[in-house]
């Protein structure tokens, strides 16, 4: 399970250090694509696998069921850590998440994000104002903190 908030940068051949906590859990191989929100979503193979089943079991039929299949499809692309332990994000990546210098890396239960921090922040405190409402809306899927 990921879980915890990180900051880090960005250099200018747009690598960027995930901590080590999540590399030992991505393993040595792993895949990275466009995120909802404006991130990315950083999956480790096992769990790449189960959402692949999980998007290829919805139907063509619906566009947008295509539609989203091919937004998450076509970003995504299978990496490997460098001997310092960093990733080498693809520029059409980092150009959709707008990651350019500093960075947020933060763990979500089976998956990683990464986020341009000024996105991150603004993000989280639009998100901090509903988080009661959230909650509540979370009971209708007999969720319960």
């Amino acid at each position: 399970m990921f879980m915890g908030e990180f900051q880090h940068s960005i250099d200018d051949k747009g690598r960027i250090i995930i901590p080590a906590k999540f590399r030992d859990s991505l393993g040595t191989s792993f895949v990275v694509t466009r995120g909802l929100d404006q991130c990315l979503f950083v999956y480790p193979m096992d769990e790449w696998s189960i959402m692949e089943s999980k998007l290829k079991s919805l139907s063509l039929m619906k566009s947008d069921a295509r539609a989203f299949t091919r937004f998450f499809f076509s970003g995504a692309t299978e990496c490997e850590w460098d001997k310092q332990g960093r990733v080498n994000l693809p520029a059409n990546l980092r150009q959709y998440a707008k990651l350019e210098k500093e960075c947020v890396v933060i763990g979500v239960s089976n998956r990683v994000e990464i986020w341009n921090r000024e996105v991150w922040e603004q993000y989280f405190a639009q998100s901090e104002d509903s988080f009661n409402e959230i909650a509540e809306k979370l009971v209708d899927f007999n969720f319960d903190l």
